[in-house]
Parts: structure tokens; sequence; C-alpha cells
């Protein structure tokens, strides 16, 4: 008779901004000691966004190491592709390491990628990003809007005409393959997370509270230097801009 082996577990902490996830995740690790944390949070993973992410600081992370943040410029786009594949090998050289990994931060969006798994889609080709950029920049983002109409109805539909990112994605899919997202949807199963997940939500019981909550944090934000931040941002090489997902 054969025996299941058990799926490694892990961890999901989720919640809104200014919620106490980090805060809770470290006294956690504090508490138990036994947890590898891994950032789950779209804009954390870029480098010099440090001020209008709330980003723990360097004596935080230098005591409670986060995987998964400052990894990226801001200049290169990062997908929920790939936070998928960093994160999955985040969790498996935690484990191997006899950690408990533990995912913390309110993008549910790579979430769901993680958990649920993505299409296999091809991959991001730079010079029809460039293309597709330089004809929005022509005639507008409703342009490209249009352009996705003729050639995939269901993906328009669902996809904003101001939805720069996945307007051009959804584009160049096509124009890559012959195929629309939507076809590679329906033909490419996800392949979930192989792993047993136990996932918890954090937010104050009242929503005039977290409103309080990041109302005070927008103040601290602007006390310590956001504005001096975002434009030191904009003077960088190679230039950024509106466009780019982490701007």
């Amino acid at each position: 008779m054969n025996q299941q082996v058990p799926k490694p577990a892990v961890m999901f902490l989720m919640g809104p901004t200014a919620a106490g996830k980090t805060e809770l995740a470290i006294r956690l690790q504090q508490r138990f000691g036994h947890f590898s944390l891994i950032s789950v949070d779209s804009a954390l993973v870029y480098k010099h966004l440090d001020i209008g992410t709330a980003k723990p600081s360097p004596d935080v992370l230098a005591r409670y190491p986060h995987h998964l943040i400052d990894i990226h410029q801001p200049h290169q786009p990062y997908s929920a592709s790939h936070f998928q594949h960093d994160a999955h090998q985040a969790i498996t050289d935690s484990i191997q390491q006899g950690k408990t990994p533990l995912l913390v931060g309110g993008t549910m969006l790579y979430f769901q990628a993680l958990q649920q798994g993505l299409h296999a889609l091809p991959a991001a080709d730079p010079d029809v990003r460039v293309r597709i950029e330089a004809q929005a920049a022509q005639h507008g983002w409703p342009h490209i809007h249009a352009q996705l109409a003729q050639v995939d109805s269901e993906s328009a539909a669902r996809i904003k005409p101001t939805d720069s990112q996945r307007l051009q994605r959804a584009l160049e899919v096509y124009q890559l393959s012959g195929k629309s997202i939507t076809q590679w949807y329906r033909e490419q199963p996800r392949k979930p997370l192989p792993f047993t997940v136990h996932a918890f939500a954090v937010a104050p019981k009242s929503r005039d509270t977290l409103h309080q909550r990041i109302h005070a944090r927008w103040h601290t934000m602007i006390a310590q230097g956001f504005e001096e931040e975002v434009a030191a941002l904009m003077t960088r090489q190679p230039p950024l801009h509106a466009d780019l997902p982490s701007m």
C-alpha cells in the first residue's frame, strides 16, 4: 500500500496596505526563528524605491532578511511570471535549509500566480515591446486597445484602454505567436504550487482604522523625503517613464 509523502508546508501572510503584515512576520520570526521570509510585493522587488514603497529599513532587513526585495532595477519590467519563478526558487531553497517559507505581502496577483500557477506564454520580446510602445506614444493606448480588439475581442473586453501593461502583453503575445492570449489560456494548463499552503490574512477590524493608518503612513513618507526620492528616480539612466511597472 503506497503512502503519500506529505507536501512541505508554506505559509501565506496577506493583507491590505498598512495592515501590519511585515511587523507580524518579524514578530513570528522573533518568537519561532525557523521561518524564511519571502516578500510578495510588486514594488519592493525594485531597488531605489524605498520611501514610497514603505520598504523595511536596511537595519531591519539586515536582522530579518527577506527574499525578493531589491532584486530588480526600476527600468526593468517585473511581472507575475518573474515572481512565480523567483518565489518558487526561494521556497525550494528555504525548505532545503530546513526552514518554513513565510510569504508576506499584499500583491494578491502574485499570491494567486504562485498558488494556482500561470499559463505558459511566449517570452517577452524587447523589440516587439518597443514597437508597441512607439505606436502608443504616437497614437495613444486606446489605439493599441483597438488593435487588440481586432485579434482578441475577449481580452479587449476585460482590459481597460488605459491599462498599458496588459494591453502591451496581450498584443505582444499575438504578434509573437499568431495566437491570442485568450487562446493560450484555453490551451495551456496551469501548474499549481506543489506544496501545502496555509493562508492567513491580517487587517484591522475597522476600515476607518485602516484608512487612518494609511493616512499616517502617507504623511510619514512625505516627511521622510518621498518627493525627493521620486525626483531622483526621474533623473536616472536609462530614463524611467510612466508606463513602467515600477512607476
